[in-house]
């Protein structure tokens, strides 16, 4: 099943997002999820969801990949949303949600117009200064890679259980998606950990 305009999509492109350097765009995104996470105020989330659509759109993304993009946390989006409201009120879930959806569209954006090799030597670059106090700027640069590689295929296993649900008739029962997904997802991350091992990445 293909993943169009997901997370880890890479599209060679010419906007001005594509001609970016991968350093900028990083520090865009976590600069973005430090304000957002910082600053509770609903106004905020909302303008930061318009904005990631607006940068999504000139990506090359489109209105239909974000929405696409947008469905495989639709799930999370609905219980947390649900429990927020329950919890704390419609405020503080709008906000949540709206920073929830505008940081996966930003990451989106970032990873459409940057390729995984040039995020990993942007990594890499930045924390070689770190190496004298231990850090190792390779396995950090894997891990991210890992990382990245992981958010499609976990989108793409919710798609295909959110399928499977629907084949059998059970799209009202949470249990009937999040239980096989969860199991999937752990068992795709054990088998990538045993196989980095057998490699002696994880020595």
């Amino acid at each position: 099943m293909s993943t169009p305009a997901l997370l880890g999509a890479y599209r060679p492109g010419t906007t001005w997002l594509h001609r970016l350097g991968p350093g900028a765009k990083l520090l865009g995104l976590c600069a973005c999820a430090v304000l957002l996470v910082a600053v509770r105020w609903p106004p905020l989330a909302v303008g930061a969801v318009i904005v990631a659509l607006a940068l999504a759109f000139t990506s090359g993304i489109g209105w239909r990949g974000a929405v696409r993009t947008l469905r495989g946390v639709l799930l999370v989006a609905v219980l947390l949303g649900g429990w927020l409201i329950w919890q704390h009120g419609w405020e503080r879930a709008l906000d949540s949600l709206g920073d929830l959806l505008a940081l996966v569209l930003l990451a989106s954006v970032l990873t459409r117009t940057t390729s995984v090799d040039e995020m990993l030597d942007t990594v890499t670059r930045a924390l070689m200064p770190f190496r004298r106090l231990g850090a190792d700027p390779e396995r950090t640069a894997l891990t991210f890679s890992l990382m990245i590689r992981a958010i499609p295929s976990t989108l793409e296993v919710a798609e295909e259980t959110r399928q499977a649900a629907l084949a059998r008739g059970m799209t009202r029962s949470p249990r009937a998606r999040l239980v096989p997904l969860v199991i999937r997802v752990v068992a795709r991350a054990q088998a990538t950990g045993e196989a980095l091992v057998a490699r002696g990445v994880d020595d």
